[in-house]
């Protein structure tokens, strides 16, 4: 297995803890058990620990001096939960009378979970799924270059590996049926996934339409999947797969007689009326709106194709809260055309000052976020502005770091020594995210001779970037 666990390693940590365990009774109340939860952060980003359902947080642990939190439940229902210490959260699965610590280093986040107790093992699996899954996606591009037949052998035998691994496990475990929904599900749509990307990742890296060359039952897969599963209405890999399965479905082959915009807004209203049809669970089919909506509205702009888009998405949504982020992101995107001033945000410089964005957005300025995390891109996204800075000395180029904690960021800095950009840091990233409409690094703001925006919706790698700098 590739995920060995120490338990002899993190006793130090657990056995106060362990203790009281060892002292309770299983208590039952009605069809509901007590349940804990708990354990330690190491480096961490602030001093609390998120508890959660569905995305809703049900209670907020807060650290004590030794980075330790733990909550006991006299009433927690079986299910799928996570914890979140910000920016990052992973899931853990309760049956009744579940004791369940955690341990997870902040700097190495996923990589560093050890859950262990009562509930302990099945997590523990869980996570090694998560794991060889994120390590197998990042192996995956040069595959979907190859023909059809390659390319399922590669997939069918690592699946094929995985469902052993799978079973090997359940069969040790003995987990539940309850859980086994979650497990089975990591395994099958990380599966599904690759298939549903094929055709469409194949045709952009090779430039072949490879599907007519598919088998007639390429897709069979897809009349065994439960479109309108609730228990599964939050799970990531069931979310990313339906994303994936309406990026395929939406794709509109014949397109010739469309501008680019318009078979953007083309594609993505299909993806949302394929989803109405397709999916019958308004909580599932709200999460999946709202994912092709982040998609779609935070590319390139287009005022009047946003409000089309907006239209159908109103009229499909069933989401109509107050909370709905897409309202948010749509209000940020009005505040972001042509022309306006960019709304202020707070940073931090390399000092530990607070910089208003107002003092740096000086006339032609470029703005170009990275993380620590995503190491590639940070060393050709400054590569690139250094080339950019030398074409076009004029410009003031200014690097937002997002996600890290400043530690990590000043570290990065001294290790780098980046020069051709001011560089800061983002402490509150709800903050630029609403106000900027950011939500992934790519995006870069260009503001023009005047102080105020070109172009807040580009991408520096863009082969047309520099027509925005002339």
């Amino acid at each position: 297995m590739m995920y060995k666990y120490t338990y002899v390693k993190i006793l130090s940590f657990i056995f106060p803890i362990i203790v009281l365990f060892c002292s309770c009774k299983n208590e039952s109340k009605g069809s509901e058990y007590v349940a804990y939860f708990g354990g330690e952060v190491i480096n961490p980003n602030n001093t609390l620990v998120l508890f959660c359902k569905d995305n809703e947080v049900i209670d907020t642990l807060k650290l004590d001096k030794n980075n330790r939190f733990f909550i006991q439940f006299d009433s927690l229902a079986p299910g799928l939960y996570s914890f979140k210490h910000e920016p990052e959260y992973q899931y853990v699965y309760f049956d009744k009378n579940d004791s369940i610590m955690v341990r997870v280093n902040s700097k190495d986040f996923d990589e560093s979970v050890v859950y262990c107790g009562r509930g302990g093992e099945k997590n523990n699996f869980l996570m090694e799924l998560y794991l060889k899954n994120e390590k197998d996606k990042n192996k995956m591009f040069d595959v979907f270059d190859d023909n059809f037949e390659a390319f399922s052998k590669n997939i069918d035998t690592t699946y094929s590996n995985t469902k052993s691994l799978y079973k090997t496990n359940k069969e040790a475990i003995k987990w539940s049926e309850g859980f086994d929904v979650y497990a089975k599900a990591a395994v099958d749509f990380s599966y599904y996934s690759k298939k549903e990307l094929y055709p469409l990742i194949h045709k952009i890296r090779t430039g072949e339409d490879i599907i007519e060359k598919l088998p007639a039952n390429y897709y069979s897969y897809r009349s065994t999947i439960d479109f309108s599963n609730a228990e599964l209405s939050n799970y990531a890999p069931y979310v990313m797969y339906l994303s994936n399965m309406l990026n395929n479905m939406g794709t509109i082959n014949y397109h010739n007689h469309f501008t680019e915009n318009d078979l953007a807004l083309k594609t993505n209203i299909n993806k949302m009326k394929i989803a109405d049809t397709l999916i019958k669970n308004s909580k599932i089919k709200d999460n999946i709106l709202n994912n092709i909506a982040f998609t779609y509205l935070l590319e390139d702009q287009n005022m009047a194709n946003n409000q089309k888009f907006l239209d159908c998405y109103k009229k499909i949504s069933t989401d109509k809260s107050k909370k709905n982020e897409i309202n948010t992101i749509c209000s940020a995107i009005q505040m972001l055309k042509v022309g306006n001033s960019l709304p202020e945000v707070m940073l931090v410089d390399v000092n530990g000052k607070k910089v208003s964005s107002t003092t740096v957005a000086r006339p032609n300025t470029v703005f170009f976020f990275w993380t620590e995390s995503a190491k590639s891109h940070l060393e050709a996204v400054h590569k690139k502005v250094t080339v950019l800075k030398s074409k076009f000395p004029h410009y003031n180029f200014v690097a937002v770091n997002l996600n890290d904690n400043q530690e990590e960021w000043q570290k990065a800095l001294f290790n780098y020594q980046f020069k051709a950009a001011t560089e800061l840091h983002c402490p509150d990233f709800d903050d630029i995210k609403n106000k900027w409409a950011i939500n992934k690094i790519h995006r870069t703001i260009i503001l023009d001779n005047k102080g105020l925006i070109k172009n807040a919706f580009t991408n520096i790698f863009d082969s047309h970037f520099e027509d925005n700098l002339k």
